[in-house]
Order: structure tokens, then sequence, then C-alpha cells
């Protein structure tokens, strides 16, 4: 299968068990090991795999000038290119109500960007998925509101690595 552009290299025998390789680091490494393992799922059919490895990359610690985001910015792209290119057949499950979930289920550290991040992902997912279904039960139980696209940019602008919401912007089709 053709690599993702939107990752770098990653073994064939990566996985989410290769992230104990940092142990407790959340940074730089932690971040590069995530892409590279959710390019080695990718690569091997896998894309759902693919997608929770970036949620792990998004959940790295980074100050913005670290070494890999120069070369791999926070992967917006990754996660639509994902969704778009995956094979047929292949279990991606429901990118909408997953990205819903884990916006409205997130915990320590970093919450509120980890949040953010997240329905930056399921605002892609809506439109790469229009007629997939969100959480109604969830939504009506907890009131949870679906954020805005202009209240997912602010937010990223707020809270985000610097460029990190004209980024999303620009991969989420702008405004």
């Amino acid at each position: 299968m053709d690599a993702c552009p939107y990752l770098p290299p990653g073994e064939a025998s990566l996985s989410a068990v290769s992230m104990r390789r940092v142990g407790k680091d959340r940074g730089g490494a932690f971040y590069e090991l995530a892409l590279c393992c959710a390019q080695s799922r990718w690569q091997r059919g896998l894309p759902a795999q693919a997608i929770l490895l970036l949620n792990r990359a998004f959940s790295a610690d980074l100050a913005g000038d670290e070494p890999a985001l120069r070369e791999w910015p926070p992967p917006y792209a990754a996660i639509r290119w994902i969704m778009e290119n995956r094979g047929e057949g292949q279990f991606i499950g429901n990118p909408r109500r997953h990205f819903q979930h884990l916006a409205t289920r997130m915990v320590e550290p970093r919450r509120d960007l980890r949040s953010w991040r997240a329905w930056a992902c399921w605002a892609i997912a809506c439109e790469v998925f229009p007629g997939a279904p969100g959480d109604i039960v969830q939504l009506e139980r907890e009131g949870v509101k679906e954020p805005s696209r202009s209240e997912i940019l602010t937010r990223l602008e707020l809270l985000g690595l610097p460029g990190e919401a004209e980024l999303w912007q620009s991969v989420s089709g702008g405004e």
C-alpha cells in the first residue's frame, strides 16, 4: 500500500506497543514515533489503527520548536488523507463519532488543547463522511454542543502551536 505522504516512514513491525520505546517521554521523540507507527499501521492496511496512533501524536507535549515538527507538522492532513484513501473493506469505523467521543471524554494532561484538536479532527471527519451520524444520544444526554468551525479555529489559535490553527483551516477546507 502506498505510504501516506504526510507521515514519516515507519518500519513494518511498528505498532501501538512500539510506543513503549520512549518510556514516559511525551515530547518530540514520542510525537515522531507515533507518526511512524501510524504510517506502519496504514501501510499494513489498518486505517483505524493509524488514526488511533495519530490521536497519540496529537497528545504529545510539544513547544513548537521540535525538529520533528519542522518536517512533520500536526497531522491534520494525514488524518484527512487516511480517511479519504482507505481501501474498500478496510475497517475505519465512524470517525465522526470517534472524534466526538474523544473530544468530550478527554482527560489531563493538556485536556483543553487535546479536546479542541479532537474537535478539529471531528470537523474533518464530518467533511469526509457527510452522511456519518454523530452520537445523538450522547449529545442529548450530556448536553454536548457540536462546535462551529470558527469556534474550533479560535480555540486552536488560543491553545495550539504557532500556525496550527491555519494549518487545520487549510486542511479542513478553510472558511
